[in-house]
């Protein structure tokens, strides 16, 4: 509910679109953010292509239009790029919230705090059926991961709430959490013809959740480096390209010790003519 001549913040409409599902919120944001809800749209549109979401297409801002379409998978990928952002995942994660006109909205994810459900976001179409996307911190070799999902085409949303926990019950059980890399392991070492030596090691420790079939690759980035002056350890000089299902991330790798450039000495004996 709205009226007109209320003054809300971004925040706020932001919450009314998020936690009661405010349609008329989302038209209202489109046309202060774009001009016009048609210029959102293409937006839309144009980041979902930049994030090669390739069965989704907006037709309006609340998804009620039948033209809208998209998959689970594209929009559980969605999903995770939309927790990066602190805000969203600080509004989904609110039970409630307290708008001027509106009062008191409570939040349409009745799993919210339940089984680790962390938001995201409930929604149905005239004839799509109930969906829920969701975002769930799971217990996995002691350590709390982030599982993402989406169902679509339910019943109703208590059919799609059931359904996502069943989801995340049977995966739970198949994911591992691996350290690929620790902190200050050797990827790679630099030798020297007048016998410096250093290696090249991680800066951080790299885990990674995976289930089983997964492919770890691995690809070291470090260029030749011509030494005139000192190399300070901790100096970086190179990447660790980490690839395992959807993480694709480079790990720095610096010196462990100092390289120092060749003496008067060896300059001397290597000297041809």
């Amino acid at each position: 509910k709205v009226q007109a001549g209320e003054q809300l913040t971004l925040f706020q409409v932001l919450e009314g679109m998020l936690i009661p599902s405010g349609n008329n919120l989302a038209e209202t944001a489109a046309r202060w953010d774009a001009g016009s809800i048609d210029a959102f749209v293409a937006k839309m549109n144009k980041r979902a292509a930049e994030l090669h979401l390739l069965h989704t297409k907006f037709a309006d801002t609340s998804g009620v239009s039948a033209s809208s379409v998209s998959t689970p998978t594209d929009l559980t990928t969605l999903g995770m790029v939309a927790m990066l952002n602190e805000v969203f995942a600080q509004i989904v994660a609110l039970g409630q919230a307290n708008l001027p006109v509106a009062g008191t909205v409570y939040n349409v994810n009745g799993l919210l705090g339940q089984g680790g459900i962390i938001g995201i976001k409930t929604g149905s179409g005239l004839n799509t059926g109930a969906n829920f996307l969701f975002a769930a911190n799971v217990t996995v070799d002691s350590r709390t991961i982030v599982v993402y999902g989406c169902v679509m085409g339910q019943p109703t949303l208590q059919i799609a709430f059931a359904t996502a926990q069943a989801v995340i019950a049977a995966v739970s059980p198949a994911l591992h959490v691996r350290r690929v890399i620790a902190r200050n392991q050797s990827v790679a070492n630099y030798t020297t013809p007048w016998g410096e030596q250093s290696d090249l090691v991680s800066t951080v420790d790299v885990d990674l959740a995976e289930w089983p079939g997964m492919i770890l690759r691995q690809h070291l980035d470090a260029r030749a480096i011509v030494i005139e002056r000192p190399v300070a350890p901790s100096t970086v000089e190179g990447t660790e390209h980490v690839v395992l299902g959807d993480y694709n991330f480079d790990v720095p790798l610096v010196t462990a010790d100092p390289l120092y450039p060749p003496g008067r000495l060896w300059r001397l004996t290597r000297v041809s003519f």
